[in-house]
């Protein structure tokens, strides 16, 4: 569901066209923690998932998963107004709180027109839009229906409320991608910021653990194998235009080069996915200027089930060879579906604020669905003491 202006794009600020994004600040909330320390740590030695098992009343497939099980939004937005939120607007809202204090971007009343939002999601919280389905059958109409909650049952209650509470007047916009929920965030951000429309947005995916979320994994492995624990969480990145980053003497994180997407054969024996993945991957590539030499590592969505993995595998081992380093971020996440893809992202800009070696690596992030959807996306990344990044 999305918002955007009905006038005409203002002229871009610089770079339009095919411009790089560029990454000023994210913030992140995954099963491993809170901030890109905790996922940094994480990615070295991964957690096992938490219990769970008093988080809701309703049954579930298993006592485990990658949750923040002492979340509380009242800690992080204080308890004006969010009493009502569920947790998937929650955790958007708090990402998107972190990313703003972490970006050098000053909002003021002179920008906010121009800054916007695209969150990804899978279905918005299936949690929220049960239960409230549930209440229309079960209590008495009108009157026992709670209203209040009904804002919780649609897709862009997150980005909605995050507009809301940090006054951001721009686009504002939710993704409904499932596991290619990032890679559609960044080729729509891009396509707001370099058409006009917005010269910066918080993009990002979330995605909330619930027992009907638990059952989701657990219905697909039943299908596709493995046994990940199911996650949760958000992460949240400031997108700006990297020309006019690098024109007003700032440093980006990192920039996104290049998003290549593609809908294909659905993963199977006879290899046709493999070679669409494959495709994106050197469309990517491409796109970016760069070279499968160039790449360090690739951000998997690796997550046990060996049908989609192994296709997985070999689009990238196609393309790139073997011998280039795999980061699995599941293994520290847990399956979050929509939020999985944003958390892949937020490794390789974790790590590289950890790492500072790493200044100027190029990174590959890969994705794919059991319907056949795929995609891969280039990233240069940087510590933040890695002085000009020019």
């Amino acid at each position: 569901m999305t918002s955007a202006p009905a006038a005409a794009p203002a002229p871009a600020t610089a770079g339009t066209g095919t411009s790089a994004l560029a990454i000023t600040g994210f913030g992140v909330l995954s099963g491993a923690g809170i901030g890109p320390e905790a996922l940094a740590a994480a990615l070295t030695a991964p957690a096992a998932p938490v219990d769970v098992s008093e988080m809701f009343e309703e049954e579930l497939p298993r006592n485990d998963a990658h949750a923040l099980v002492d979340f509380k939004v009242r800690d992080h937005l204080g308890r004006k107004g969010t009493s009502f939120f569920d947790r998937s607007t929650s955790l958007g809202m708090v990402a998107c709180k972190e990313a703003l204090a972490d970006t050098g971007l000053e909002i003021t009343d002179d920008n906010r027109a121009r800054i916007g939002i695209t969150l990804g999601t899978t279905a918005g919280s299936a949690k929220s839009t049960s239960d409230y389905s549930k209440d229309t059958f079960i209590q008495d109409r009108p009157y026992l229906v709670n209203p209040l909650l009904f804002p919780n049952a649609v897709m862009n209650c997150a980005a909605g409320q995050s507009g809301i509470k940090f006054r951001l007047q721009g686009p504002n916009a939710t993704i409904a991608g499932g596991p290619m929920a990032m890679l559609n965030v960044l080729r729509y951000t891009r396509n707001l910021i370099n058409c006009g429309y917005a010269d910066a947005l918080l993009a990002g995916a979330v995605e909330e653990f619930s027992p009907h979320s638990s059952w989701a994994v657990h219905y697909a492995q039943s299908v596709f194998g493995g046994d990940a624990a199911p996650g949760e969480g958000a992460a949240v990145f400031v997108v700006e235009n990297a020309d006019a980053v690098r024109a007003a003497g700032r440093t980006p994180d990192a920039e996104v080069l290049s998003i290549e997407v593609g809908v294909f054969e659905p993963p199977g024996p006879d290899g046709e996915f493999s070679r669409g993945l494959g495709l994106c991957i050197s469309r990517a590539l491409e796109r970016a200027g760069v070279t499968a030499a160039d790449i360090t590592t690739v951000a998997t969505a690796a997550n046990g089930m060996a049908l989609l993995d192994e296709a997985e595998e070999r689009a990238i081992g196609a393309v790139l060879g073997e011998g280039t380093a795999r980061l699995r971020v599941k293994e520290s996440t847990g399956e979050a579906f929509s939020a999985s893809g944003a958390f892949q992202l937020a490794a390789l800009l974790a790590r590289h604020r950890a790492e500072p070696a790493r200044d100027g690596e190029l990174s590959l992030i890969t994705t794919r669905s059991a319907e056949g959807a795929a995609g891969a996306a280039v990233v240069r990344g940087w510590s933040r003491a890695g002085g000009d990044h020019g």
